[in-house]
């Protein structure tokens, strides 16, 4: 007989529907798993058979056929075990047939029959609810995560016996539920901007930074703290929403790194080493899946040490920081992952390269110079708004028992001027369609809208593009931050004090 059970696969990190067609009839005994399978789907008919047995459930030697469709679509992991032990046990007539179509089932086999966690079932609980199915099967350690869609029946079970006992009516367990109040809290964070002494004019960058959603570059000596400083940049930033939330978990559970918890409430801080391939950070493999940069989606991305990355590793950096995603393409088709991510960059001055060589003077010469910060690209660095010197500390800093500002005082005010930016933005989107959230997503045109200046901040900028060789994308760069400054004084319009601010962070043009 033929049984057909839902269930689905990850292409990025949306999910689609496969049905898990079985066929069990006579002929020779044999197990074929047809629909491209990868290694782990073909493995599964081991699994099952164990499962089904250490369960009870002596499995006949009959033909049996699996078919995953759409078989033109590759696929993979240990998900689809669950519903091909699903189909099997129905030709054994122990639950109706019927009930297996009011739900999508998820999960991967362990040989006793217990149900261990998959990747991707919050998005395979977005396509239950979208594809209007009863509820969803999951493993109970996949249920807090997928019930993060609301209006959806999610059923966290702990083994194959117990789902077929749900199916026979013999159980009835209640839908996981999640309490979405404590969702919106803002996280506790182990480090504080308090903690760090003097850089005073660092932490103003960084507050405009995380203000306004822009990239910022740290150029100082090894031990100035501009480590310390990224670190704490995600404790300034407001507390998510709930649709960021959702977003960011979707990644992490494409992935295969959702929390115990089932939802990441904090914003993400990732900081790769600078060994890392190119597929690492933007993401890849024969079946793409998220890179370092779809992990800091809607959080930060350190990147310490620029120049020693390699080269074509930043350049992949210039589309996602202008787009806010990032497309990888493969012969079978493209597959688009979220990477919207503010940047925070690290690396020494050239003269600190050579400190401690046999050299006469410490400070480099004109091609040294050029030579090292040719490391990174011109077109790379137009894309950050804000470049900053981290000076030593001074040691009257280093002494001080003044304790310095709090992160919570910089989040109130960072949080006033987001919903300024929210209020403004409100009903506008990119023409890729994505909504508007902070002054560093402007495009042209919102520049235009929402950036006019008066005639002597005019005058400003024109110093500032015949002084510095500003190029038009950094022109539009230092409005962007002119108005995340006049955001967070307050200000309805750009005054000439905003652009002066800006201005004074392009220091590489100077």
């Amino acid at each position: 007989m033929l049984f057909k059970i839902s269930s689905a696969a990850l292409r990025g990190i949306e999910a689609y529907l496969v049905d898990v067609e079985v066929d069990v009839g006579l002929g020779l005994p044999n197990y074929v798993t047809v629909g491209l399978p990868d290694t782990a789907v073909k493995e599964s008919k081991e699994r099952v058979r164990a499962a089904l047995k250490n369960c009870g459930y002596e499995l006949a030697p009959r033909k049996i056929t699996i078919n995953l469709a759409p078989a033109d679509r590759r696929k993979e992991g240990s998900s689809f075990d669950l519903p091909i032990a699903l189909g099997l046990l129905a030709d054994m007539g122990l639950f109706p047939a019927e009930r297996l179509q009011d739900f999508l089932f998820l999960g991967e086999l362990a040989l006793d029959g217990r149900l261990k966690p998959v990747r991707g079932a919050l998005s395979a609980a977005i396509l239950t609810r979208r594809a209007m199915f009863g509820g969803l099967v999951v493993p109970a350690c996949n249920a807090r995560e997928a019930a993060l869609v609301r209006e959806l029946n999610v059923f966290g079970l702990e083994s194959l016996t117990h789902v077929v006992r749900f199916l026979r009516g013999e159980e009835s367990p209640e839908p996981v539920k999640f309490s979405f109040d404590e969702l919106l809290r803002v996280p506790e964070h182990d480090v504080d901007f308090k903690d760090v002494r003097g850089q005073f004019h660092v932490k103003r960058a960084l507050e405009v930074a995380a203000a306004g959603g822009h990239n910022i570059l740290l150029i100082g000596p090894p031990g100035a703290g501009k480590t310390m400083l990224a670190r704490r940049v995600p404790t300034i930033l407001p507390g998510m929403t709930f649709d960021e939330i959702l977003e960011v978990t979707q990644v992490y559970s494409a992935a295969g790194l959702a929390p115990e918890e089932g939802a990441v409430t904090a914003r993400p801080f990732r900081a790769p080493h600078h060994t890392i391939t190119d597929a690492g950070l933007i993401g890849g493999g024969l079946i793409p899946r998220p890179g370092e940069i779809s992990l800091a989606h809607r959080g930060v991305l350190f990147l310490d040490e620029m120049p020693e990355f390699r080269r074509k590793v930043l350049e992949d950096l210039r589309q996602p920081l202008e787009e806010g995603r990032v497309t990888i393409s493969r012969v079978n088709g493209s597959t688009v992952f979220p990477s919207g991510f503010m940047m925070v960059a690290a690396m020494n001055p050239c003269e600190d390269v050579f400190h401690g060589l046999a050299r006469e003077a410490q400070e480099c010469s004109d091609s040294e110079r050029a030579r090292y910060y040719s490391r990174i690209s011109g077109p790379l660095l137009d894309r950050v708004d804000i470049v900053v010197e981290v000076p030593a500390v001074a040691f009257r800093d280093i002494v001080s028992r003044a304790e310095a500002e709090a992160s919570e005082a910089i989040r109130t005010r960072i949080e006033t001027a987001r919903k300024r930016q929210a209020a403004r933005f409100a009903g506008c989107r990119t023409r890729g369609g994505r909504r508007l959230y902070t002054n560093s997503q402007m495009g042209a045109r919102e520049v235009k809208k929402f950036c006019s200046v008066d005639g002597e901040c005019l005058r400003l900028l024109e110093t500032a593009v015949t002084r510095l060789g500003l190029s038009a994308r950094a022109y539009d760069r230092v409005l962007k931050v002119a108005r995340t400054a006049a955001d967070l004084a307050g200000e309805e319009s750009i005054r000439a004090p905003h652009v002066s601010e800006a201005v004074q962070y392009r220091m590489m043009e100077r």
